[in-house]
């Protein structure tokens, strides 16, 4: 399973930081890739609910799956990812205290299989999506940053 993370120290109250990564349908205000996502069913940012993710790449737009697995306010959030009912990863974002603020640390753990990498080439447009989520995740966390701290 291939795994990134990605740390970003910024100004901001842990629980303001966290309250905006759970609210998961304002991604696409700092992430270049998402494009949105919708509350499916449960209590939004509740561990067991589910949402619609959308995700857009210049020539090519996909949705997933995607269900809560972690909800410790102002600590830590995740979710696990499926899309045409396979594994596809698992984001989790840990915030923890810093004298100036807070470093928000982001990780993705690619789980699909070698099929689906390959099909998912076709998908996403991207061969190499460990790449990919790195530049996006450090584009990601600099923009909550100068939201956070404006």
């Amino acid at each position: 399973m291939a795994a990134v993370e990605v740390r970003h120290v910024m100004a901001g109250d842990r629980q303001k930081v966290y309250d905006l990564i759970a609210d998961v349908t304002r991604m696409s205000e700092w992430s270049p890739e998402s494009a949105g996502a919708q509350w499916l069913t449960g209590a939004p940012g509740a561990v067991g609910s589910t949402f619609r993710g959308d995700n857009r790449r210049p020539w090519v737009k996909w949705s997933t799956i995607c269900t809560v697995t972690v909800a410790d306010p102002g600590k830590r959030f995740a979710f696990a990812v499926r899309a045409a009912g396979r594994p596809v990863s698992t984001w989790e974002y840990e915030i923890a205290p810093r004298p100036q603020g807070c470093e928000v640390i982001e990780r993705v753990f690619d789980q699909r299989s070698l099929f689906y990498k390959v099909t998912s080439v076709v998908t996403t447009g991207l061969g190499r999506r460990s790449v990919r989520n790195r530049r996006t995740m450090e584009q990601t966390l600099a923009a909550l940053a100068r939201f956070v701290e404006r």
